[in-house]
């Protein structure tokens, strides 16, 4: 029998033929940052599926990361652990030495750690500033940076995961939108400079998604925000973490071949607020 999570990442659901199933991403190696919890941990989930090799990625939540190994492992896929902090260089280049011992290539990297702070303009502090560009910018520059070294010639890809607030900056989210719009610019820029080393790079921009970020800046379910989300998106629901992880897994496969330096938004046709 072969295996595929569920939406919730917790279940497999079985397949009686192995040969109605083929996995699109066998033995390739990814590295998900931030993947403790929420659109990280569910995209290392599916990529397990898939036949990849995951690296869970991890600020300071072992016990979510731990987790996140154990539902994959359980479920015959491969997956380590390792803590970094993607806005410190040395933890970088820590994370992705690991990442070689362990596998000895990497073939995928997804930029998924986020700070996710939001406040008017008045109470932005210096220290927000740089928190914010610091993992949403630098943090990203840092492991693309990294990737590319154990991408070797054969290239690789790389997704950003961005937010459909970098196209439709949100109120009281200026500092947020500001950085995930650079990442973006980045991803476009980068396209240019790195398809000559058959490296492919996209930002995927969710909508309104049901994680615990999303409820600790007041979005809980019933709030008066989540019913504003809901009422702007045409399809009437928010997104769950496997919308997005689905979206990533096309993305890394070669049925995306033709695709890079792509914003896609995957927001259930959210546009504007």
């Amino acid at each position: 029998m072969s295996s595929l999570f569920n939406d919730s990442g917790q279940k497999p659901v079985y397949y009686s033929n192995a040969s109605l199933y083929m996995k699109k991403l066998e033995n390739k190696v990814a590295v998900v940052t931030g993947a403790s919890k929420g659109i990280g941990a569910s995209i290392a989930k599916h990529f397990a599926a898939e036949g990849v090799k995951v690296v869970i990625n991890y600020a300071s939540s072992k016990e979510g990361a731990d987790k996140v190994v154990k539902a994959i492992t359980d479920n015959g896929g491969t997956a380590i652990a390792v803590q970094a902090d993607v806005s410190n260089e040395a933890d970088v280049i820590r994370l992705f030495k690991e990442t070689e011992n362990a596998f000895g290539t990497l073939d995928i990297l997804v930029n998924n750690a986020v700070s996710q702070g939001y406040a008017p303009i008045e109470q932005i502090s210096i220290e927000d500033f740089h928190q914010s560009f610091n993992v949403n910018v630098l943090g990203s520059i840092l492991t693309i940076q990294s990737a590319l070294k154990l991408f070797g010639n054969k290239g690789g890809n790389i997704i950003n995961i961005s937010s459909g607030a970098s196209k439709y900056p949100l109120q009281n989210a200026s500092l947020y939108s500001a950085t995930k719009a650079a990442l973006d610019a980045f991803t476009i820029a980068l396209s240019k400079e790195l398809g000559v080393k058959n490296v492919r790079i996209n930002s995927i921009l969710p909508g309104a998604t049901e994680t615990e970020g999303a409820t600790s800046a007041g979005v809980t379910a019933g709030s008066e925000y989540e019913k504003m989300f809901v009422e702007k998106t045409p399809l009437g629901r928010r997104g769950q973490p496997a919308d997005i992880a689905k979206a990533v897994v096309f993305l890394a496969s070669d049925d995306a071949a033709w695709i890079t330096g792509e914003q896609i938004s995957v927001s259930g046709g959210m546009y504007g607020f």
